[in-house]
């Protein structure tokens, strides 16, 4: 990375329906602590990392199905203004969960402003594929992202009708 870009971005993310915060007593789900914790174990056991500045950017409580989200947002305007050189996620799901939007910026726009996007869970690091795609792999995984999203919002929707025939509180 040039020394202009020696920022890593840290992005964590976690949908309010995958939550576990329990109201007041606090202010971050485990999920995102532990993911805060993966990359950054990740970074330090790299030696190409070593003197780099990391940048962390969080959205926790929204949802993959959309990249409408502040920390992305923020995280995207740094990319453009070419302030970062890294974004590093405990897996593509943190990234987003909807298939054609996360291959884009995978496969178009990271690599048009030659960022090295790099997946911990998923072995996946963009240096390995530079000039080419993930391949079928990464496909399938960000396809099975996308599906599991549509099929937990089916499911919730289906729950939700059900206790509102039942008059139950919802």
């Amino acid at each position: 990375m040039s020394m202009q870009r020696d920022t890593i971005a840290a992005y964590i993310r976690l949908s309010v329906e995958d939550g576990d915060l329990d109201g007041d007593s606090r202010q971050e789900s485990n999920s995102i602590v532990h993911q805060r914790m993966l990359i950054h174990e990740f970074i330090q056991s790299r030696p190409e990392f070593q003197n780099c500045r990391i940048q962390e950017f969080c959205d926790d409580g929204y949802t993959g199905t959309n990249f409408d989200r502040p920390g992305f947002q923020e995280m995207m305007a740094m990319v453009k203004a070419k302030g970062i050189g890294c974004i590093i996620v405990k897996d593509l799901s943190r990234f987003g969960r909807e298939y054609l939007e996360v291959s884009s910026y995978l496969e178009r726009i990271l690599p048009v402003f030659d960022i090295r996007f790099i997946s911990i869970n998923d072995y996946f690091d963009s240096d390995a594929y530079a000039g080419t795609t993930g391949g079928m792999e990464l496909a399938f995984r960000n396809l099975i992202n996308s599906m599991y999203s549509r099929d937990i919002s089916m499911k919730v929707r289906t729950a939700r009708k059900t206790r509102e025939r039942r008059g139950e509180y919802l």
